[in-house]
């Protein structure tokens, strides 16, 4: 259907405004009707039926003497693969000048399409070396890379990059070495430095990243990550930050990129634990409470915060940590945390009997864990039941877990104890 209609275009095009007239501007009409022709055109390229839109194209040229029209007709017909016609076409017009650049970037095409390299590669770099132009330059790499000639290639897009540093052309320029021609070294420091200096998108990050991973470069990974982090705060990213400073054991760096960035608060709380810091645990602790709901947190705040004030603990700071515990157990029953209340209860004598019940039933779960054992041992020797508890003991040291440092401090404790309460009872037999 679209090739009746363009055919009735055309020959409506031969019928009207016959008559010559000076070239009008581009933005008016040329002629009644001209706006028609366009969206006919238009609608052959929207239905890829390239051929009929360089044929009105090249007609609207013909009638309106607009150069977009010839420009979008040859283009058309580069589509439709019509390529000894773009280039009969553009030697009729040019008469081997080179006014019309544009006009000759399509013949260029033309002999690159129909495999005349050697043509094209002629062509193309006289004109780049007429114009300077930064897309005739790009032009003539292009041909040079397709007949593999990668140095002079090389030095065409060079040309191109310093006009305007195109972040683009660098990249084909940082593949052609890092890739053709086995500059790695000189293709990572293009890259580099153009980082350095106008700041590393995500183009020039992501293949510097390529490039150091080909290398095994972590330490050039792990900057271009950073950087890369730095633009959008991509998660994957951070995570990728983290599994290179774990690899490299440098911790001390972790702590300083989790602590800045707020990447992964989890893993940041986990390091603080490993390191004893306490204090920031707990508070850590607390603001992820506060931002998920979940008692977790408020579990892992409360413990934190008592092992940061073990060495001097306040009646209030004991009194908030036992009520969120309470709190974390009541809606968790988490062994691990209501051993932890339990003991507290029974350590700082708050209410030993109350802490052993807690102990008892994790116990319930739990009947051959060394540490429970030890807390239900502690809350004995905390009533004076020092028999009951050192019986416990026994029973512990023989146990995974039992050469605990608390452990043993108890058990020594309670064989004072023991010994202490002997002696009384020989006295009192005297």
């Amino acid at each position: 259907m679209i090739k009746i209609i363009t055919a009735l275009l055309v020959s409506l095009l031969f019928i009207s405004c016959s008559a010559h007239r000076a070239a009008p501007k581009p933005s008016e009409k040329a002629f009644e009707g001209e706006d028609v022709y366009i969206m006919f055109a238009l609608r052959a390229e929207q239905l890829k039926d390239y051929k009929s839109a360089a044929a009105l194209f090249e007609k609207l040229y013909d009638k309106a003497e607009k150069k977009e029209y010839l420009y979008r007709s040859l283009k058309d017909a580069l589509y439709a693969k019509e390529y000894e016609y773009v280039i009969q076409r553009v030697d009729t017009l040019i008469e081997g000048s080179f006014d019309d650049a544009k006009l000759v970037r399509y013949k260029v095409m033309a002999l690159v399409a129909l495999g005349k390299l050697d043509a094209a590669k002629a062509l193309a770099m006289d004109l780049a070396d007429k114009t300077q132009n930064a897309d005739d330059y790009l032009l003539a790499s292009d041909v040079l890379i397709k007949k593999k000639e990668f140095d002079l290639a090389l030095k065409y897009l060079n040309s191109a990059y310093v006009q305007n540093y195109n972040e683009k052309i660098l990249d084909k320029m940082a593949i052609i070495l890092y890739v053709n021609l086995d500059r790695k070294k000189d293709a990572i420091a293009y890259l580099e430095t153009h980082s350095r200096i106008n700041g590393c998108s995500k183009l020039i990050c992501n293949r510097l990243a390529g490039f150091y991973s080909r290398e095994n470069n972590i330490d050039g990974l792990l900057s271009v990550y950073k950087r890369l982090y730095n633009i959008d705060k991509d998660e994957n990213i951070a995570q990728k930050i983290i599994q290179i400073y774990a690899y490299k054991r440098d911790y001390v760096q972790l702590i300083n990129f989790l602590e800045e960035s707020g990447a992964d608060d989890d893993v940041l709380l986990q390091l603080y634990i490993t390191g004893k810091n306490y204090e920031k645990a707990y508070k850590l602790a607390q603001k992820l409470y506060d931002k998920t709901g979940d008692v977790k947190y408020l579990g892992q705040n409360a413990i934190y915060e008592y092992e940061s004030h073990l060495k001097e603990i306040s009646t209030k700071t004991l009194h908030d940590v036992v009520q969120k515990l309470e709190e974390v157990v009541a809606q968790t029953h988490d062994p691990l945390y209501e051993n932890y209340l339990g003991y507290i209860l029974i350590d700082h004598e708050v209410d030993v009997k109350k802490g052993i019940k807690h102990i008892q039933n994790v116990l319930k779960n739990n009947p051959e864990s060394a540490y429970y054992l030890d807390s239900l041992a502690w809350g004995y020797y905390k009533l004076g039941e020092c028999k009951k508890a050192k019986k416990l003991f026994d029973k512990i040291v023989t146990m995974e877990g039992g050469d605990n440092e608390e452990v043993v401090k108890h058990v020594n404790a309670v064989k004072a104890c023991v010994q202490k309460s002997h002696k009384n009872t020989k006295v009192k037999t005297k």
